[in-house]
């Protein structure tokens, strides 16, 4: 019995007999644990679709968790990761750098479970990471955010921020800088990626202060900023993140693709192929087929697509080196004012 046939009849509430039971019980358990809504339309539905591939793609039993925290809270999810360890998956592969600390305190608990963190940045002897970098369709779309900007104000929206939250909008913001240094750039961390009435406000805010573009790294938040946008009658254009989100809605001039699903598939392969090795990160970037890469809306120029694939054969080649830090300053929604990045430390108490 292949595992879609076996997780068809459990879904119809039809009991496995003996034989099958049996024969589900030699095949590896992997467990996918998604820390946010697995339906948001962005980074975690990319992670329930990388289940997918695995419960319809290897001969394994697969499951997943999903919606632990919206805010990323490290001590929630350390306890569902632990929870989950508990029932003795064969591997457990955690969704996002928010589960670095998680997973390097869990693994650790439990060194006969293998551990995988996408988007981590984190090695140990049972642990690895699978990383789809981000940053390389990230710095496209400050690129595109730069050479479409008619205001010369720039917006960044995201929700949390661990590790590749960060450096995808470091990345964002190199690229920006890269076409258009005059540019001003209004960036903010709203604490929460599915709250879609902070991250409108905050889309609000930008958009008062002189966005035209904005760049969002959310999950379900970002419809809030989808319909703020859509309020200002094509003036102000969104670049999405994660999937195409051009498809999806016309006020998105582009999207930094990047499909950790594959990611997520290629870490449960590995393993069931005996080429899973711990202390380890794997690496998929631009130029490696379409799990990365910027896609656009049908209205931007050829003279901006043009340039902008002078600017990836550039950042494939190595010609152009990408900074993935950002030093400056974070724009404050609620004054107006821009702050210390040390502030939206203050988000954590509240939420």
């Amino acid at each position: 019995m292949n595992n879609t046939m076996r997780n068809l009849l459990v879904a119809a509430g039809l009991a496995l007999t003996p034989l099958a039971q049996a024969m589900a019980a030699d095949k590896a358990d992997i467990a996918v644990l998604i820390p946010g809504k697995h339906n948001d339309g962005g980074f975690m539905q990319a992670a329930h679709t990388g289940y997918e591939k695995i419960r319809d793609q290897l001969d394994v039993n697969a499951s997943f968790v999903s919606n632990i925290s919206a805010t990323s809270d490290p001590v929630l999810l350390t306890e569902a990761m632990r929870e989950l360890a508990q029932k003795g998956p064969d591997m457990i592969i955690a969704h996002g750098g928010q589960c670095n600390g998680p997973a390097e305190t869990v693994s650790q608990e439990f060194p006969d479970i293998k551990f995988v963190v996408i988007q981590g940045h984190v090695q140990g002897p049972n642990l690895s990471s699978y990383v789809v970098r981000q940053e390389d369709s990230a710095w496209l779309a400050g690129a595109l955010a730069g050479l479409t900007t008619e205001s010369d104000v720039v917006g960044h929206i995201s929700g949390a921020w661990p590790k590749p939250g960060l450096i995808g909008r470091a990345a964002f913001y190199d690229g920006l800088m890269h076409v258009n240094p005059d540019a001003k750039y209004l960036t903010w961390f709203t604490g929460d990626l599915d709250n879609t009435g902070i991250n409108a406000e905050a889309a609000a805010a930008e958009i008062a202060h002189g966005a035209d573009v904005i760049y969002t790294m959310l999950n379900a938040g970002r419809q809030g900023v989808v319909d703020e946008i859509k309020k200002h009658n094509g003036e102000v254009r969104h670049i999405g993140n994660v999937s195409d989100w051009t498809q999806v809605d016309d006020t998105f001039v582009g999207s930094a693709v990047a499909d950790a699903s594959v990611a997520i598939l290629n870490a449960a392969q590995d393993f069931t192929t005996g080429k899973w090795q711990p202390n380890q990160i794997t690496e998929i970037g631009l130029g490696q087929g379409d799990v990365v890469k910027l896609t656009l809306a049908d209205d931007v120029s050829p003279e901006v697509r043009a340039k902008l694939d002078e600017l990836a054969e550039k950042l494939i080649s190595g010609e152009i080196t990408m900074k993935t830090t950002y030093e400056g300053k974070e724009f404050h929604p609620a004054t107006g004012d821009f702050v210390e990045q040390s502030f939206k430390e203050t988000l954590k108490t509240k939420s």
